[in-house]
């Protein structure tokens, strides 16, 4: 069962945007979202509970079947069905779902982790903190960064989604990136 919410606040006039949050823990859910809300963000958000649901609504989103693709992921390495390293990686695969920044937030802090991340195509590697207060300042941060000063790709209903991005091209057949 998905979770929905929406907090906003003025930010340079900007539309509120959508996050979508893989995460499976029903807990941290709540965490996360009491830190949305406290972290008065200008965005909506959708929780879906593993990465096999993660990627199911990006594609349905990527077909039309439903609004606008996401701006920003925020997404759990260890989550049943389908694990947040093999969401990662078909994400960063397809064409027209890469561009869209997905921040890790896990519990891990495994080197290894964090390598394979990051060479998978991960925007942002972070460590879940174990305090309410370290998460919502967390959020504000990530809020603050990705959507008030980063320039992000058009929202999926301004650009054409069956055109790959100027020089994909010329991508390897197999894509970018791999999960081994």
């Amino acid at each position: 069962m998905k979770q929905q919410g929406t907090r906003r606040m003025d930010t340079d006039a900007r539309q509120a945007v959508e996050l979508l949050i893989a995460e499976d823990d029903s807990e941290d859910r709540i965490l996360i979202r009491e830190a949305l809300e406290e972290a008065q963000l200008d965005s909506s958000y959708t929780f879906v509970k593993d990465g096999q649901e993660l990627v199911d609504r990006l594609y349905r989103r990527q077909r039309r079947e439903t609004p606008d693709l996401p701006v920003l992921i925020l997404l759990d390495l260890n989550m049943p069905r389908k694990d947040g390293r093999r969401a990662l990686a078909d994400i960063k695969n397809d064409p027209m779902l890469r561009a869209i920044p997905v921040i890790v937030l896990t519990t891990s802090c495994d080197e290894e982790e964090i390598l394979q991340a990051y060479q998978i195509g991960v925007s942002t590697y972070m460590r879940k903190p174990a305090s309410f207060d370290k998460l919502t300042e967390m959020i504000e941060t990530i809020g603050r960064y990705w959507l008030q000063f980063a320039e992000l790709p058009p929202p999926s209903g301004q650009r054409d989604l069956t055109r790959p991005l100027r020089g994909e091209e010329h991508a390897h057949p197999d894509g970018y990136y791999s999960f081994a």
